[in-house]
Protein backbone atom coordinates (compact mmCIF):
# COMPACT_ATOMS: atom_id res chain seq x y z
CA UNK A 1 0.00 0.00 0.00
CA UNK A 2 1.47 3.67 -0.83
CA UNK A 3 2.09 5.90 2.02
CA UNK A 4 0.08 9.06 2.35
CA UNK A 5 1.19 12.36 3.08
CA UNK A 6 -1.53 14.82 4.12
CA UNK A 7 -0.20 18.98 3.89
CA UNK A 8 -2.49 20.83 6.42
CA UNK A 9 -2.18 24.70 3.96
CA UNK A 10 -1.87 25.17 1.03
CA UNK A 11 -0.38 28.45 0.52
CA UNK A 12 2.98 28.55 -1.36
CA UNK A 13 5.09 26.13 1.28
CA UNK A 14 2.33 23.95 1.17
CA UNK A 15 1.86 23.59 -2.05
CA UNK A 16 5.04 23.45 -3.23
CA UNK A 17 5.86 21.07 -0.37
CA UNK A 18 3.05 18.99 -2.11
CA UNK A 19 4.66 19.60 -5.57
CA UNK A 20 8.04 17.86 -4.65
CA UNK A 21 5.91 14.80 -2.91
CA UNK A 22 4.37 14.30 -5.67
CA UNK A 23 7.42 14.61 -8.30
CA UNK A 24 9.04 11.61 -5.87
CA UNK A 25 6.04 9.56 -6.48
CA UNK A 26 6.79 7.75 -3.10
CA UNK A 27 3.09 9.00 -1.65
CA UNK A 28 -0.41 9.76 -2.62
CA UNK A 29 -1.01 13.27 -1.21
CA UNK A 30 -3.50 15.41 0.39
CA UNK A 31 -3.92 19.41 0.73
CA UNK A 32 -6.13 20.47 2.92
CA UNK A 33 -7.31 24.41 3.66
CA UNK A 34 -10.29 25.94 4.89
CA UNK A 35 -10.87 28.23 1.45
CA UNK A 36 -13.37 25.95 -1.01
CA UNK A 37 -11.67 25.33 -4.15
CA UNK A 38 -8.19 26.66 -3.52
CA UNK A 39 -6.95 23.18 -2.17
CA UNK A 40 -8.83 21.01 -4.97
CA UNK A 41 -7.54 23.83 -7.52
CA UNK A 42 -4.24 23.79 -6.77
CA UNK A 43 -4.54 19.49 -6.23
CA UNK A 44 -5.99 19.18 -9.81
CA UNK A 45 -3.07 21.16 -11.32
CA UNK A 46 -0.55 19.01 -9.63
CA UNK A 47 -2.17 15.89 -10.91
CA UNK A 48 -2.01 16.77 -14.15
CA UNK A 49 1.71 17.50 -13.85
CA UNK A 50 2.39 13.87 -12.59
CA UNK A 51 2.09 11.93 -16.36
CA UNK A 52 4.54 14.41 -17.39
CA UNK A 53 6.88 13.79 -14.05
CA UNK A 54 6.63 10.34 -14.66
CA UNK A 55 4.80 9.79 -11.33
CA UNK A 56 1.78 7.60 -10.64
CA UNK A 57 0.74 8.72 -7.30
CA UNK A 58 -2.76 10.17 -6.27
CA UNK A 59 -3.31 14.04 -5.07
CA UNK A 60 -6.31 15.34 -3.76
CA UNK A 61 -7.44 18.71 -2.94
CA UNK A 62 -9.97 18.93 0.32
CA UNK A 63 -11.99 21.46 2.98
CA UNK A 64 -12.79 18.08 5.26
CA UNK A 65 -10.39 17.01 7.23
CA UNK A 66 -12.11 13.25 6.82
CA UNK A 67 -10.19 13.37 3.70
CA UNK A 68 -7.00 13.06 5.65
CA UNK A 69 -7.90 10.17 7.41
CA UNK A 70 -5.00 7.57 7.90
CA UNK A 71 -1.83 9.66 7.08
CA UNK A 72 1.70 8.59 7.89
CA UNK A 73 2.72 12.21 7.67
CA UNK A 74 1.00 15.14 8.62
CA UNK A 75 2.71 18.40 7.61
CA UNK A 76 1.39 22.06 9.68
CA UNK A 77 2.09 24.78 7.56
CA UNK A 78 -1.35 26.47 8.05
CA UNK A 79 -1.10 30.24 9.53
CA UNK A 80 0.07 33.67 8.40
CA UNK A 81 3.56 34.15 6.78
CA UNK A 82 5.71 37.10 7.85
CA UNK A 83 5.56 40.25 6.53
CA UNK A 84 8.43 43.14 6.16
CA UNK A 85 9.22 44.54 9.82
CA UNK A 86 8.02 41.21 11.48
CA UNK A 87 9.98 38.52 13.28
CA UNK A 88 8.55 34.99 13.49
CA UNK A 89 7.68 35.58 16.96
CA UNK A 90 5.45 38.38 16.09
CA UNK A 91 2.98 35.44 14.34
CA UNK A 92 2.96 33.57 17.83
CA UNK A 93 -0.76 34.65 19.34
CA UNK A 94 -2.33 34.66 15.72
CA UNK A 95 -0.64 31.51 14.52
CA UNK A 96 -1.49 28.89 17.71
CA UNK A 97 -4.97 29.11 17.64
CA UNK A 98 -5.05 27.97 14.09
CA UNK A 99 -2.19 25.48 14.72
CA UNK A 100 -4.60 24.31 17.82
CA UNK A 101 -7.79 23.44 15.52
CA UNK A 102 -6.25 21.71 12.79
CA UNK A 103 -3.73 19.50 14.90
CA UNK A 104 -6.93 18.17 16.80
CA UNK A 105 -8.78 17.86 13.72
CA UNK A 106 -5.93 16.26 11.81
CA UNK A 107 -4.21 14.09 15.04
CA UNK A 108 -7.13 11.94 15.88
CA UNK A 109 -7.73 11.13 12.04
CA UNK A 110 -4.25 10.18 11.83
CA UNK A 111 -3.01 8.86 14.89
CA UNK A 112 -0.31 6.73 13.97
CA UNK A 113 1.14 9.14 11.74
CA UNK A 114 4.51 11.87 11.60
CA UNK A 115 3.84 15.49 12.76
CA UNK A 116 6.04 17.65 10.52
CA UNK A 117 5.33 21.63 11.72
CA UNK A 118 6.45 24.26 9.64
CA UNK A 119 4.33 27.30 10.99
CA UNK A 120 5.80 30.39 12.47
CA UNK A 121 6.88 30.24 15.28
CA UNK A 122 8.06 26.73 14.33
CA UNK A 123 9.43 25.50 18.01
CA UNK A 124 7.08 26.92 19.97
CA UNK A 125 4.41 25.28 17.52
CA UNK A 126 5.63 22.06 18.12
CA UNK A 127 5.69 22.44 21.58
CA UNK A 128 1.78 23.47 20.99
CA UNK A 129 1.10 20.62 18.49
CA UNK A 130 2.55 17.90 20.98
CA UNK A 131 0.15 18.57 23.71
CA UNK A 132 -2.99 19.00 21.58
CA UNK A 133 -1.83 15.94 19.47
CA UNK A 134 -1.08 13.98 22.43
CA UNK A 135 1.12 12.20 20.29
CA UNK A 136 4.90 10.49 21.34
CA UNK A 137 7.35 13.34 21.54
CA UNK A 138 9.41 11.07 18.58
CA UNK A 139 6.75 11.90 16.12
CA UNK A 140 6.43 14.90 16.49
CA UNK A 141 9.62 17.41 15.02
CA UNK A 142 10.11 20.52 13.51
CA UNK A 143 11.44 21.97 10.32
CA UNK A 144 13.49 24.72 10.92
CA UNK A 145 17.18 23.47 11.57
CA UNK A 146 17.39 21.92 7.83
CA UNK A 147 16.31 25.37 6.02
CA UNK A 148 18.54 27.39 8.39
CA UNK A 149 21.60 24.92 7.60
CA UNK A 150 20.65 25.43 4.05
CA UNK A 151 21.04 28.81 4.10
CA UNK A 152 24.30 28.76 5.61
CA UNK A 153 25.69 26.26 3.06
CA UNK A 154 24.61 28.67 0.33
CA UNK A 155 26.17 31.82 1.77
CA UNK A 156 29.25 30.23 3.07
CA UNK A 157 29.03 28.34 -0.83
CA UNK A 158 29.25 31.29 -2.40
CA UNK A 159 31.53 33.12 0.42
CA UNK A 160 34.11 30.58 -0.76
CA UNK A 161 33.13 30.64 -4.74
CA UNK A 162 32.65 26.28 -4.11
CA UNK A 163 29.65 23.82 -4.98
CA UNK A 164 26.82 24.25 -2.16
CA UNK A 165 26.78 20.12 -2.76
CA UNK A 166 30.70 20.21 -0.87
CA UNK A 167 29.25 22.75 2.28
CA UNK A 168 27.81 20.63 5.31
CA UNK A 169 26.79 22.68 7.86
CA UNK A 170 24.74 23.36 11.10
CA UNK A 171 22.22 25.43 12.56
CA UNK A 172 20.79 24.10 16.15
CA UNK A 173 18.74 26.34 18.88
CA UNK A 174 15.65 28.19 17.91
CA UNK A 175 13.95 28.77 14.36
CA UNK A 176 14.48 32.54 15.13
CA UNK A 177 16.85 35.41 15.72
CA UNK A 178 18.56 33.29 17.96
CA UNK A 179 19.35 30.59 16.01
CA UNK A 180 22.95 29.15 16.68
CA UNK A 181 25.10 28.44 13.60
CA UNK A 182 27.82 26.40 14.27
CA UNK A 183 30.77 27.31 12.33
CA UNK A 184 33.27 24.92 13.74
CA UNK A 185 30.41 22.00 12.38
CA UNK A 186 30.17 23.79 8.92
CA UNK A 187 32.70 22.44 6.37
CA UNK A 188 33.95 22.08 2.94
CA UNK A 189 35.25 18.75 2.22
CA UNK A 190 35.64 18.36 6.23
CA UNK A 191 37.89 21.27 6.84
CA UNK A 192 36.04 23.55 8.61
CA UNK A 193 35.03 27.20 7.26
CA UNK A 194 36.55 28.65 10.65
CA UNK A 195 40.36 27.60 8.73
CA UNK A 196 39.32 28.49 5.63
CA UNK A 197 37.75 32.06 6.15
CA UNK A 198 39.21 34.95 9.09
CA UNK A 199 36.91 35.53 12.07
CA UNK A 200 35.00 38.78 10.41
CA UNK A 201 34.08 37.14 7.26
CA UNK A 202 32.58 34.01 9.41
CA UNK A 203 30.78 36.45 11.99
CA UNK A 204 29.10 38.08 8.42
CA UNK A 205 28.13 34.76 7.24
CA UNK A 206 26.54 33.60 10.76
CA UNK A 207 24.84 37.33 10.74
CA UNK A 208 23.56 36.63 7.63
CA UNK A 209 22.44 33.26 7.93
CA UNK A 210 20.48 34.80 11.14
CA UNK A 211 18.74 36.70 8.92
CA UNK A 212 18.34 34.94 5.49
CA UNK A 213 14.60 34.77 6.19
CA UNK A 214 14.02 38.44 6.86
CA UNK A 215 15.98 39.19 3.73
CA UNK A 216 13.44 37.21 1.37
CA UNK A 217 11.01 39.16 3.29
CA UNK A 218 12.22 42.27 2.68
CA UNK A 219 12.69 41.94 -0.97
CA UNK A 220 9.19 40.29 -1.67
CA UNK A 221 7.89 42.68 0.44
CA UNK A 222 4.00 40.69 -0.25
CA UNK A 223 5.16 36.91 1.35
CA UNK A 224 7.85 34.82 2.73
CA UNK A 225 10.48 32.49 1.61
CA UNK A 226 9.04 28.82 0.18
CA UNK A 227 11.06 27.17 -1.94
CA UNK A 228 13.74 26.26 0.15
CA UNK A 229 11.31 25.40 3.30
CA UNK A 230 9.25 23.29 0.89
CA UNK A 231 12.81 22.02 -0.07
CA UNK A 232 13.61 21.07 3.44
CA UNK A 233 10.06 19.48 4.32
CA UNK A 234 10.73 16.97 1.69
CA UNK A 235 14.07 16.24 2.72
CA UNK A 236 12.35 15.54 6.03
CA UNK A 237 9.32 13.50 4.43
CA UNK A 238 11.74 11.46 2.33
CA UNK A 239 13.74 10.44 5.39
CA UNK A 240 10.92 8.95 7.23
CA UNK A 241 8.46 7.41 3.98
CA UNK A 242 11.90 5.83 2.78
CA UNK A 243 13.54 5.06 6.50
CA UNK A 244 16.86 6.84 5.28
CA UNK A 245 17.15 7.47 8.64
CA UNK A 246 19.66 10.36 7.70
CA UNK A 247 20.96 13.25 10.12
CA UNK A 248 19.30 16.29 10.38
CA UNK A 249 19.10 19.60 12.21
CA UNK A 250 15.68 19.89 13.34
CA UNK A 251 13.28 21.15 15.94
CA UNK A 252 13.23 17.92 18.68
CA UNK A 253 11.73 17.72 22.22
CA UNK A 254 14.48 17.61 24.60
CA UNK A 255 14.32 15.73 27.86
CA UNK A 256 17.30 16.30 29.34
CA UNK A 257 19.52 16.34 26.24
CA UNK A 258 21.96 19.25 25.83
CA UNK A 259 21.08 20.40 29.63
CA UNK A 260 17.96 21.57 28.14
CA UNK A 261 13.88 19.83 29.30
CA UNK A 262 10.56 20.25 28.11
CA UNK A 263 11.17 22.44 25.46
CA UNK A 264 11.66 21.76 21.45
CA UNK A 265 14.73 23.07 19.70
CA UNK A 266 16.84 22.95 17.05
CA UNK A 267 19.52 19.52 17.34
CA UNK A 268 20.80 16.88 14.79
CA UNK A 269 18.65 14.42 14.99
CA UNK A 270 18.11 11.02 13.10
CA UNK A 271 15.06 10.89 11.11
CA UNK A 272 13.69 7.55 9.86
CA UNK A 273 10.00 5.79 9.89
CA UNK A 274 9.03 6.08 13.29
CA UNK A 275 9.71 10.37 13.55
CA UNK A 276 13.18 10.66 15.41
CA UNK A 277 15.27 7.72 16.05
CA UNK A 278 17.87 9.69 18.12
CA UNK A 279 19.13 12.97 19.47
CA UNK A 280 22.64 13.53 18.74
CA UNK A 281 24.39 14.90 21.36
CA UNK A 282 27.66 16.61 20.47
CA UNK A 283 30.18 18.09 22.77
CA UNK A 284 29.62 22.04 22.51
CA UNK A 285 32.78 24.59 23.19
CA UNK A 286 31.37 27.08 25.94
CA UNK A 287 30.66 29.78 23.76
CA UNK A 288 28.42 27.69 21.57
CA UNK A 289 26.49 25.89 25.00
CA UNK A 290 25.89 29.73 26.07
CA UNK A 291 24.46 30.67 22.42
CA UNK A 292 22.55 27.79 22.41
CA UNK A 293 21.09 28.14 26.10
CA UNK A 294 19.85 31.43 25.62
CA UNK A 295 18.26 30.65 21.87
CA UNK A 296 16.58 27.75 24.64
CA UNK A 297 15.61 30.68 26.78
CA UNK A 298 14.10 32.65 24.22
CA UNK A 299 11.74 29.84 22.88
CA UNK A 300 10.82 28.79 26.80
CA UNK A 301 9.70 32.29 27.31
CA UNK A 302 7.78 32.76 24.12
CA UNK A 303 6.12 29.38 24.79
CA UNK A 304 5.02 30.95 28.11
CA UNK A 305 3.74 33.68 26.91
CA UNK A 306 1.26 32.04 24.97
CA UNK A 307 0.57 29.24 27.72
CA UNK A 308 -0.65 32.57 29.85
CA UNK A 309 -2.75 33.72 26.59
CA UNK A 310 -4.78 30.32 26.67
CA UNK A 311 -5.52 30.22 30.20
CA UNK A 312 -6.84 33.94 30.12
CA UNK A 313 -8.86 33.02 27.21
CA UNK A 314 -10.45 29.43 28.62
CA UNK A 315 -11.00 31.71 32.07
CA UNK A 316 -12.82 34.43 29.94
CA UNK A 317 -14.95 31.50 28.17
CA UNK A 318 -15.33 28.88 30.97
Amino acid sequence: MRRKVTIIGSGNVGASTAQLVALGGVADVVLYDVVVGFPQGKALDLAQACPLYGSSVSVIGTNSFEETANSDILVITAGFARKPGMSRDDLAATNAGIVKSVVAEAAKRSPEAVIIVVTNPMDTMAQLTLRVSGFSPRRVVGMGGILDSARFRAFAAQELSVSATDVEALVMGGHGDQMVPMPRFTTVKGISITKLLPEDRVSRLIERTRQGGAEIVSLLQTGSAFYAPAAAVNQMIMSIILDQKKVLPCSAYLDGEYYARDVFTGVPVILGSGGIEAIVELELEAQEREFFENSVAAIRALGNIILREERMTNDRTG
